[in-house]
This record gives C-alpha cells, structure tokens and sequence, in this order.
C-alpha cells in the first residue's frame, strides 16, 4: 500500500535523526517478509509486529489533558467503563466506532485530547527502550521499518521491503536511536517496526493505530506488563488490532 505524498515534500534524508537510511542490502528484513500463509494476516497483532514469538502485548498510546498523557483506565472510570486487552478507544468513550476526533468528547479535568494515531508516540518509545534493552544481546544494533506512505518526505527510489499491506524503508541504528526522529523533525513519525539484531523481540505499530505491540519471550512481556509508565495487556498473535 502506498501513501499520499505531499506536493512539495522534500527528498527523504540519509539519515532519519540518527537512523541510517538503508539503500542497498535489505536482507536483515528478509526475515519479516517470509511468512507462510495465515502466519501474521493482514490486521492481527503479528501482523503488525512479527508472527512465530512467544508472548505478545499491546501498549496503549495514552490520551491527554492539557498535553500531559492521561491513561485509558483513568479515562474509562470517567466514563462508568473498564480497559480489557482488546478494547478500542471509541468503545472506552462511549462513542461510534467512527466518530469525529472532537474536542467535545472530553472531561474536563480528566483527558481533553484522544490518543495518537500511528506508530509508537515518543513518550512510550521512551519508557520501552530500557525494558526492551533488558532483553536483547544487541541493543547497539538494531533495524527499523518506516511506511514509505506518511508524506512528510518524498522517498522515491529508495528500495522498500513488504509487510502486510505496506511498504517500508530499512533503517538501522541502536535502541536508544528509536526516538532520534524528533532532531530532523518534532513531528517526524518514529519506525513503525523495531528488532535488534539477535531479534529478540520485535516492536510494530501502523499509521491507523492507537496502540504498539511488542512480541518477544515471555519475560519480556512480563517485564512490560510490570512497567508502570506503560499501559500494557496481554494479547495473542491472532488477535486483532486497534
């Protein structure tokens, strides 16, 4: 699936903050690319993160008040409702699934803005990069995929390797190079999809998605289910996504 790209966007950089734009050898992706069928079908959790792990979360990206991340559970007391693993924030509000994101379906004093869609927001990024350190061999060296569709910047004839329904763009760096983005752009969208060289674990969002799943062992996802900065559930890879 290919994205809009805006009139005027600017030829995509070499270097993506501090990710280096892979151009010529896209075989550490080869391993995402090749799956059987029904392994990691198109709007699953393993389809937006990696089929064939152990274990697999979802991380909620939070609301806000006044631009600080508000939780969904804090949001779905408001509204006399409960956070289960596969609840969707239209759901948490009371709202049809396709509703308009206005300001008129806040609390006052309790969130005031929805949560953002497309891949991981930095503030989680940043609360999962010391967890996901914790499990890797690699952490100085790790890939990244980023949808060639989000139009900011314009990455005609840069090779791109598939994923279910996209296209993305191999980037590489360390862990901590995740949320480096933000120093070529504060808007700029971090990787949708992140794994370490000795693939550990891997880390998947997408451009329609309010929440990031990460797959990995089983003392990964219990180390992120136990981290409180994160909004975390327990899912499977055959679950759907929201």
């Amino acid at each position: 699936m290919h994205g809009w790209i805006w009139a005027g966007s600017e030829p995509g950089p070499a270097l993506y903050g501090r990710l280096r734009v892979e151009t010529e050898d896209l075989a550490p992706a080869h391993w995402l690319t090749e799956r059987r069928p029904g392994h990691g079908d198109f709007g699953t959790v393993a389809d937006i993160a990696a089929p064939g792990f152990p274990a697999y979360a979802r991380v909620l990206h939070p609301a806000a008040l006044d631009e600080a991340p508000v939780r969904w559970d804090t949001v779905a007391a408001a509204h006399g409702r409960r956070v289960e693993a596969l609840t969707d924030w239209h759901e948490v509000i009371g709202a049809e699934r396709f509703y308009q994101n206005m300001g008129e379906y806040g609390v006052p004093g309790v969130w005031d803005e929805h949560p953002g869609e497309g891949p991981t927001p930095a503030g989680v990024a940043r609360a999962l990069i010391p967890v996901l350190a914790r499990h890797t061999a690699t952490p100085e060296r790790c890939w990244y995929g980023l949808w060639e569709g989000y139009g900011r910047w314009d990455w005609h004839g840069v090779p791109t390797f598939p994923t279910p329904e996209r296209e993305e763009i191999l980037l590489s760096g360390t862990l901590a190079d995740a949320v480096s983005p933000e120093l070529l752009d504060e808007f700029a969208e971090l990787p949708d999809l992140w794994w370490p060289q000795d693939r550990a674990w891997c880390v998947g969002g997408d451009v329609d998605l309010v929440s990031t799943y990460v797959c990995g062992s089983e003392d990964l996802i219990a180390d992120l289910l136990a981290t409180p900065d994160l909004e975390a559930h327990r899912v499977a890879a055959t679950d759907r996504v929201g």
